[in-house]
């Protein structure tokens, strides 16, 4: 079993529209075709992870219109690379523990606003089915987004 202390808390969103189709953004300033994922990020000390999730739904697609549907059962974990580097690994972090929220959109698409929080995270969007996740995302993530597409494929077309 690993060792979750030494990973990062983290939230992620898989955002469903009413034809089942699941939220990518494609990751600024990223090429290749690992460059999409789901909008996900850190929780703040003491901050409730449901909360924590609809925030960085927000911060990152300026979505607010949504109603949870889902919530994986436990954290979902994943290794940073040994070459990976970045922030995150430099603070100490072995990787990140995440729970995963569905939630499905409430409303149109002209209200996802990439530039909601003033530093964006994406610099495009689209909606795709859920079972592409594994092909989309950086390979060392492959693992953990696996598992969210097992646990929220009920919710997709």
């Amino acid at each position: 079993m690993t060792d979750l202390s030494l990973h990062r808390p983290n939230v992620g969103v898989v955002l469903f529209n009413s034809d089942g189709l699941a939220w990518y953004g494609h990751r600024i300033h990223t090429s290749g075709a690992h460059a999409w994922q789901f909008p996900q990020g850190g929780v703040d000390e003491g901050e409730d992870l449901q909360a924590a999730a609809l925030r960085e739904l927000a911060e990152e697609t300026g979505v607010t219109s949504v109603e949870v549907i889902g919530r994986t059962d436990d954290w979902i974990a994943y290794d940073f690379p040994p070459d990976y580097g970045g922030s995150k690994q430099a603070r100490g972090w072995q990787g990140q523990k995440q729970m995963w929220f569905a939630c499905r959109f409430l409303g149109q698409d002209a209200e996802v606003d990439l530039m909601a929080d003033g530093e964006p995270e994406f610099d495009a969007w689209r909606w795709g089915r859920l079972s592409e996740a594994c092909d989309l995302i950086v390979p060392f993530k492959r693992e953990a987004y696996a598992r969210v597409v097992e646990a929220f494929a009920r919710f997709a077309a």
